[in-house]
């Protein structure tokens, strides 16, 4: 009986109920936000894109071992950039790999579409040696194999690959190549339900080995990454699979990491041709008194620094929980020793009575051992049945260094830089699910995000990341192209408060070139303050008073002054020479930092914005709102053929925006106005809805600019908002006045006209009434007092 199929759970459910109990709290030490963002395309922070309209998914990455070359495989083709200059990414050269008309309707027949799944997606691509490049792609279900000429860049060979990448394009695998043979970690199946770990190209006359098929080593596993130790000649893979050693309602994920000495040829007569030395062990990521995090998305490898002990390698993996319904992942980083250690310790064997798995009993040195292709047949017996390991590898400090409740992070890339005061730093490069890259340096107070910056749009199913540390740059491939995304841009920080506040081990202030600068290139010392604030010290305290904005409003107008915040670490505070506390019944303070109030006698006045973060502060902002004469002097010249293009309902409003000073910032808006960008125009808004319509206001809508600037004396007034003056109103009004007291002295000229000339009209005298007078000119109001009255008329017979 298979173990892994039959076996049943070890922990009773009064275990599980406790873990669930425990899990149910929430995490603890989440991210900070990023302290800067940047959106795509942003102007400020520029990333090098590459695409070709007829070429998508370049998502299987290569650089060359001079980082010169960046080669790509995509779907259909396999192309060379050349990437030796930062900026730029050109293409070199591209060759065409497609199935044929007869493969993609073979493929369409075993219920493929033929547009999605049948083309040919190039999933590995790895020098197979000095000359040549290996690559294997899907081609329409049915695995294929080609050796590409680098010099050349046209293919020499190709051919079937079954078990060299998966049939299906969106399964994950695994594929290197060590000193020419290839080790593939995939499915062999066209439904892909059938793993393996392959060694192909054998060399030294070795016989090319896998894993045993008639025992279930794997349970649908997604494989990830693999890395190679050097030292023991040991390959490892990481990838996440169904645990069978917990038997639980629904399947329980568990991320491994699996070992196969590289060398390994196989028994001579038990496990001929497989592999002795394969063996797995549980990778626990959890924070304490949670739910673990279960599912492996990636791993990257870190080697020690030049001179240390291969055992000193570190394995970054990024995790996230079945469980969660949020986007929640983590990072756990592991140390090669401790994978070594677990590999080398107990053992669990399976119990086909009880169902089972129970600690193996007795000395067992030979599991997870090398060289057993001697080995007697019980022992490789002893081999085929015992793979799993007793123990869990734990993380470095026992826990994750990064937990994000926020972001789902699906690729991670990590290195160390060496600050200027000496100390190395590790940072990680975090691509989110949604696009995004986070910048995070691990401190010892905990991990920072220093910047985010915004790599792609749309959710990518297929996406990889390449980083050279050498020249700075990581390189992201998704369906959209290639992206490269420098490792830092110290530029963007214009003053040396803000270059200090960035805690960037990459950049720092320079005091003699009066500039943030990388430390690669500059000549001078650099000032930093990564691990405290520091920055009075640093920078010493900035006394230049920033010159006052003057805005003039009519009184009773309501303003907005709106603040950018230098960071989105920073917290905003307004001041005022008038008070000593700015009154909330007069004042209205938002979130984003604006401040709103009606112009009065009591508001007319200066108002400063001062922004702090790590207890730093500096004044971002100044105005000097003052009254202004009169609604007609205010009035700028305006377009009339523009006239009824802008219609604002909030046309009360004069607001306010910062300008775009040399000392910019670099946080850029996002969705929901998350965050505030620096390249907004800079615009005052005179609007009629009042003080209820502060916060509708639409920083979006177009506003288009006058040639002079009467309010304010640096901006023009919007014509948008010019339209609805007091003098229209009145000139209107006037004019509908004359009219009406023209036609009421036409109408009255007429009637004494016609009484003129003797024709019919009301008699005076009413014949049912003769004590009654009927005179037009009655309907003519009398100025004139009752003693002051005219002759009585008299009725005569």
């Amino acid at each position: 009986m298979c173990p892994s199929r039959t076996s049943s759970s070890i922990m009773d459910p009064s275990g599980l109920l406790l873990l669930l109990l425990l899990g149910v709290q929430s995490s603890t030490g989440s991210l900070p936000p990023p302290r800067t963002s940047f959106l795509l395309n942003s102007a400020v922070r520029p990333l090098v894109h590459f695409s070709l309209p007829d070429v998508q998914n370049t998502n299987t990455l290569l650089l060359s071992d001079d980082g010169s070359t960046l080669y790509v495989g995509a779907q259909d083709a396999v192309l060379s950039l050349d990437v030796s200059q930062s900026d730029i990414i050109a293409l070199k050269k591209k060759v065409e790999w497609r199935p044929s008309n007869s493969d993609i309707t073979e493929c369409q027949r075993k219920g493929k579409n033929p547009s999605v799944d049948c083309p040919n997606y190039v999933r590995v691509l790895q020098l197979i040696n000095s000359t040549h490049l290996y690559v294997c792609g899907s081609y329409a279900y049915s695995p294929h194999n080609a050796y590409i000429d680098t010099e050349s860049f046209s293919m020499v060979q190709q051919g079937g690959a079954k078990g060299h990448c998966p049939f299906n394009p969106f399964q994950r695998n695994i594929g290197v190549t060590i000193e020419g043979e290839l080790f593939a970690a995939t499915t062999t199946d066209f439904k892909g339900v059938n793993p393996q770990i392959f060694r192909h190209f054998s060399k030294n006359g070795r016989s090319d080995v896998s894993l045993d098929s008639s025992l279930g080593l794997l349970e649908e596993p997604a494989f990830i990454s693999s890395s190679l130790d050097p030292a023991d000649r040991k390959l490892y893979f990481f990838f996440s699979e169904v645990g069978k050693e917990f038997n639980f309602v629904n399947k329980l994920q568990i991320a491994r990491v699996a070992q196969v000495c590289k060398d390994d040829v196989g028994g001579r007569r038990t496990l001929q041709k497989k592999w002795t030395s394969f063996a797995k062990a549980p990778l626990l990521c959890q924070s304490p008194r949670q739910l673990p995090f279960n599912v492996l998305q990636d791993v990257f490898t870190l080697q020690p620094p030049e001179g240390s002990n291969t055992s000193d390698t570190l394995f970054y993996g990024v995790f996230t929980s079945q469980w969660s319904s949020d986007s929640e992942s983590a990072v756990c980083v592991f140390r090669l020793q401790d994978i070594k250690t677990v590999f080398t310790g107990s053992y669990k064997t399976f119990d086909v009575g009880k169902h089972r798995w129970n600690p193996l009993q007795g000395q067992h040195s030979h599991l997870g051992k090398c060289g057993q292709d001697s080995a007697s047949d019980s022992i490789l017996d002893d081999i085929k049945k015992n793979f799993l390991t007793g123990g869990s590898v734990k993380p470095v400090g026992y826990g994750p260094i990064v937990v994000s409740s926020g972001q789902q992070y699906a690729r991670v890339a990590a290195m160390r830089t060496k600050a200027a005061n000496g100390n190395q730093y590790t940072v990680l490069f975090l691509l989110t699910e949604s696009g995004f890259f986070h910048k995070v340096v691990l401190f010892d107070l905990g991990p920072q995000v220093i910047e985010e910056i915004q790599v792609f749009k749309q959710p990518q199913l297929m996406k990889s990341i390449i980083l050279s540390s050498s020249k700075g740059v990581l390189y992201v491939g998704t369906s959209e192209g290639v992206t490269a995304v420098p490792l830092a841009n110290c530029s963007i920080y214009k003053t040396c408060s803000q270059c200090v506040l960035a805690r960037d081990p990459f950049c720092g202030w320079s005091p003699t070139q009066r500039a943030c600068t990388s430390l690669d290139t500059s000549p001078d010392p650099i000032v930093q303050a990564l691990e405290n604030g520091g920055v009075d010290e640093k920078c010493g305290r900035v006394t230049r008073k920033r010159q006052d904005r003057e805005i003039l409003v009519p009184l009773n107008e309501a303003v907005r002054l709106e603040c950018v915040k230098p960071s989105n670490l920073a917290t905003l505070t307004w001041t005022s020479s008038q008070f000593e506390n700015l009154p909330e019944n007069l004042f209205i303070q938002s979130a984003e930092g604006k401040l709103s109030f009606f112009a009065t006698d009591a508001t007319f006045g200066s108002y400063q914005c001062e922004a702090e973060e790590a207890g730093y502060k500096e004044v971002v902002a100044s105005f000097s709102v003052r009254q202004i004469a009169s609604p007609r002097s205010v009035r700028p010249s305006a377009d009339v053929n523009n006239d009824n293009d802008h219609k604002h309902k909030d046309d009360d409003l004069v607001t306010v925006e910062p300008e775009v000073l040399e000392e910019s910032y670099p946080t850029e808006s996002k969705r929901d106005d998350k965050f505030t960008t620096i390249d907004k125009e800079i615009v005052i808004k005179k609007n009629h809805s009042g003080l209820g319509n502060i916060f509708q206001h639409n920083n979006s809508e177009s506003t288009p600019t006058s040639n002079r600037d009467v309010q304010c004396g640096r901006k023009p007034l919007s014509e948008a908002h010019e339209k609805y003056s007091y003098f229209s109103a009145l000139v209107w009004v006037s004019i509908l006045l004359a009219v009406c007291i023209c036609v009421l002295i036409l109408g009255c000229l007429y009637l004494w006209h016609q009484n003129n000339l003797g024709l019919k009209v009301t008699p005076l005298v009413s014949e049912k009434d003769s004590s009654h007078v009927n005179n037009c000119m009655e309907t003519v109001p009398s100025l004139s007092t009752t003693e002051d009255a005219g002759p009585e008329l008299k009725v005569v017979d």
